[in-house]
């Protein structure tokens, strides 16, 4: 067995324990953690593939933004967990179902699933060879698929709106700094003079 044969072997298993333990673990900080290794697996799969530029975009967008973003919401928000899973239990026959109706078609697609004769031609007619692949990609998002691209990013941006004004709230009995209110006062007003007698207190 290879070198490269065993790394895939190991990214694999890595991605798919990664990925189940995200569903069965009873810590959502443990989920999110668990996902962060499943991502690092299939990033370790695109390298190995020859798709640096993508296993890059796997750990520093995902990895790097968006679990760190999932993290802080998750640690922030004041979510009852446990009336969470109460509410889950309800709905897990029929998530049992669905479960076992996606492994069926899994199987199905596995079992019917082979290799053409003329894939390996097909797609080296696709790829230039004189283009890098990460040269390749960026023409195709920055040109044919500029308008998708900016769209992609406004309903991201739209997600980190929606993630802080979740996590914004407004006690009552919190002091909050004025910021106007300082600059505005009148310097005559903001401090008093008295005549404080010995022994005595204010």
């Amino acid at each position: 067995m290879t070198v490269m044969a065993m790394a895939f072997y190991l990214f694999a298993v890595s991605a798919v324990i990664g990925g189940l333990f995200t569903v069965i673990s009873r810590n959502p900080v443990h989920s999110v953690l668990w996902l962060i290794l499943s991502f690092i697996s299939a990033a370790g799969l695109f390298v190995l593939l020859g798709a640096e530029f993508v296993a890059m975009l796997l750990v520093i967008v995902y990895v790097g933004a968006v679990m760190v973003l999932f993290l802080f919401v998750i640690m922030m928000l004041d979510v009852d967990f446990a009336e969470l899973k109460a509410e889950m239990a309800r709905y897990m026959p029929l998530a049992l179902l669905i479960g076992v109706i996606l492994l069926m078609q899994f199987g199905i697609a596995f079992g019917a699933w082979g290799v053409s004769a003329g894939a390996e031609a097909a797609r080296e007619a696709v790829t230039p060879t004189d283009v890098h692949n990460t040269a390749a990609l960026g023409l195709l998002l920055y040109d044919q698929y500029f308008l998708l691209f900016q769209l992609a990013g406004l309903i991201l941006l739209v997600a980190m709106i929606g993630a802080i004004v979740l996590t914004v709230r407004h006690r009552q009995n919190i002091k909050r700094q004025d910021i106007l209110t300082q600059m505005y006062r009148d310097p005559k007003k903001a401090m008093e003079l008295r005549d404080v007698k010995p022994g005595q207190g204010l």
